[in-house]
């Protein structure tokens, strides 16, 4: 009977030991699959203010160094609202524009915004991917990219 009890006690034991080896690995799985998604390498800069100096002294300023002192490995520029009309009719902040690309910014605008302002069309001939970016940010928050918003 004692021969049993210590068999039944061992058994227990080893099962423990494995079920606990087995959940503490998939808890280390969820963290490592969850670390793969956070990429913190990945910046979207959400510019929505109307405001020329909070573009040229922050934003613009940000976004271009952040992409050209390599802080970020990538960096996507999202013009959505009344930051679409201002930079249809500011020369300076189309010409920063274009050196952001020269340094590999990408440069998107949302269509919804750009249309409700009537200026979708100039943004295009400035180079800009204007599209609903609605989908594509909500994309980038899951997927752990880092977010300014300005």
């Amino acid at each position: 009977m004692k021969r049993l009890t210590v068999i039944h006690i061992a058994i227990t034991l080893l099962l423990v030991a494995v079920l606990f080896d087995f959940f503490h690995s998939a808890g280390n799985t969820q963290k490592a699959n969850a670390a793969e998604n956070n990429d913190p390498s990945k910046l979207m800069v959400l510019w929505t203010s109307g405001d020329r100096d909070v573009a040229l002294k922050m934003v613009y300023m940000y976004t271009y160094n952040a992409k050209k002192n390599n802080w970020w490995d990538e960096v996507r520029f999202v013009i959505w609202g009344p930051s679409s009309l201002l930079l249809s009719v500011d020369k300076e902040l189309q010409d920063y524009i274009k050196k952001m690309k020269e340094e590999g910014v990408v440069i998107e605008a949302c269509k919804a915004c750009a249309d409700m302002y009537g200026v979708s069309d100039k943004l295009t001939e400035l180079g800009i991917d204007v599209k609903y970016m609605g989908k594509p940010v909500t994309d980038m928050l899951k997927s752990g990219w880092i977010s300014m918003t300005f």
